[in-house]
């Protein structure tokens, strides 16, 4: 069988595009990068396409170490432990639940089930911003306004509907013989879904992490409305050295925050990207 020739019109056309849509989104990334590795003066020359011509990383030290967030300037160090804290536990708690809830609703029907889950999907599509002022009330109330501990419970319940679809669908497309056969050898609620499901569901377990470290990790709304000046995360703290209106602008700082930001998301994706994949392909979102 004769080999099929690369240069044919369709790979040039399908190769080309995937290389100008690639330099599209990287030549942002390109020009904070270059900018973040300038001294102050260089990066005010005005010519953000090109190399740095002394590379400094004392942007990047002020950046985490010392630049402005407000009326602190302790940079983003304080931000980033503060979004550690709230994205650990948001994380571990709502995929817990979450997976749980899709196995449970595949596999332990109970009465009124669907209901419950057409609640579920519900809650997936309204809008954050309508319920603000509501939590704002709840969490007065049950005094954990501008605490940690309010941020982790508002990401916990707003990443429940949609991980319960992600893992009742994925549950879904394991072969049902293996629940029946465990059933028949007596294994009860936990130790089935401990046993059987979660080791063969680790794609979908990935798939969810990524999806929740990168919602919550990225959040700026609830963390400059629930978290309180003291608790802010790394955005809120991002925002506040980007728009600061007093001293020199340093673009250069501006920069390397911004990088440093969004490295916690960028490092999930390139460790677990080819798990996300499989998750996403095996059932994520099949109905």
């Amino acid at each position: 069988m004769r080999p099929r020739p690369f240069f044919t019109p369709r790979n040039i056309v399908i190769y080309s595009l995937l290389f100008f849509v690639s330099v599209y989104y990287l030549f942002p990334m390109y020009v904070m990068l270059v900018t973040s590795l300038k001294n102050l003066d260089e990066a005010r020359a005005g010519n953000i396409f090109a190399l740095p011509m002394n590379i400094t990383f004392d942007p990047w030290f002020k950046a985490w170490d010392s630049a402005c967030t407000g009326l602190y300037c302790e940079g983003l160090k304080v931000g980033f432990f503060n979004s550690m804290k709230i994205t650990i536990p948001s994380v571990i708690v709502s995929v817990l639940i979450a997976s749980i809830n899709g196995y449970a609703l595949v596999n332990w029907r109970f009465k009124g089930s669907e209901i419950f889950f057409v609640i579920l999907l519900f809650g997936s599509f309204i809008p954050y911003q309508v319920m603000l002022y509501p939590l704002v009330i709840i969490l007065r109330e049950l005094k954990m306004f501008s605490t940690l501990q309010g941020v982790i419970l508002i990401h916990t319940v707003f990443g429940m509907p949609i991980l319960t679809l992600l893992f009742r669908n994925y549950f879904a497309s394991l072969p049902p013989e293996l629940f029946k056969a465990a059933r028949v050898d007596g294994a009860g609620f936990w130790r089935i879904f401990f046993q059987i499901m979660v080791p063969m569901s680790l794609p979908i377990f990935v798939v969810a992490m990524i999806l929740q470290i990168t919602g919550i990790w990225n959040d700026f709304l609830f963390g400059v409305i629930f978290a309180g000046n003291q608790n802010y995360p790394m955005t809120v703290q991002l925002n506040n050295i980007v728009n600061s209106t007093q001293g020199v602008k340093e673009y250069n700082v501006n920069m390397a925050a911004t990088i440093l930001t969004g490295l916690v998301p960028l490092a999930v994706y390139f460790i677990s990207g080819k798990w996300f994949v499989r998750g996403i392909a095996a059932g994520a979102v099949k109905g």
